[in-house]
């Protein structure tokens, strides 16, 4: 099993990401990290699934991920969360995942994605409270 990549290490891969983009795409997912940090300054900075920054508190929040042409939030639980501002515009037709994809020169509403991101951290808290029903262990006592 593969060990995660500490704290500490991870928010420095993800410093070197948005440097080595160097591009429009870096200072965005700088800017959205700032924005999930003062949303929720306890979440922590994870790098997952060969070099995807991923932000989690309770469970993954959300993940930064950068193509071509965009810059991608992707939400682990979107689809269970309400979206009133409608910054979810991908990955609509999952029943789990829902995404923002950010081109280049669009507007990011900082209010909406703060409440999206604490919506979604209270929902994973909420889901970690919730007690697992525990398997029952079998009684010492045979049939027959």
């Amino acid at each position: 099993m593969k060990r995660p990549v500490p704290v500490e290490s991870a928010s420095a891969f993800i410093d070197e990401k948005i440097k080595e983009l160097g591009d429009w795409r870096g200072k965005m997912l700088a800017r959205v990290r700032g924005i999930i940090h003062d949303a929720v300054p306890e979440i922590v900075e994870e790098w997952k699934w060969m070099g995807t920054p991923v932000f989690s508190h309770g469970g993954i929040v959300c993940t930064g991920e950068t193509y071509k042409n965009i810059v991608k939030m992707t939400f682990a639980k979107g689809a269970a969360l309400k979206d009133p501002a409608g910054l979810f515009n991908s990955s609509l037709d999952g029943n789990v995942r829902r995404a923002i994809d950010i081109h280049e020169g669009n507007k990011v509403d900082e209010a909406a994605l703060k409440e999206l991101i604490r919506a979604a951290v209270a929902l994973n808290l909420h889901l970690k409270g919730k007690s697992k029903p525990k398997p029952r262990r079998p009684s010492g006592k045979r049939a027959g």
